[in-house]
């Protein structure tokens, strides 16, 4: 899996980490921001669909497969 570095600001970082840990939703920030990350294109290609920019106009690549795509990858890092 590629890694990436990612600047953010303190704050962000500090309400990341809430959600993190034994306590948390995350075992660690890199499965929070993956996630987070899923989630949000997750809501982009919803967006998309609504707006018909949905493969085809070379906007988004198809909704529903990319989607599923990334709930199976999710799926896999568990």
């Amino acid at each position: 899996m590629p890694k990436i570095s990612v600047e953010i600001p303190a704050e962000l970082l500090g309400d990341l980490d809430e959600h993190v840990g034994d306590d948390g939703k995350f075992v660690n920030r890199s499965d929070a921001v993956r996630a987070s990350i899923r989630k949000n294109l997750d809501l982009l290609d919803e967006i998309d669909a609504r707006h018909d920019r949905l493969a085809g106009d070379g906007t988004t690549e198809g909704g529903d497969e990319v989607a599923e795509s990334r709930r199976a990858a999710e799926d896999a890092d568990e």
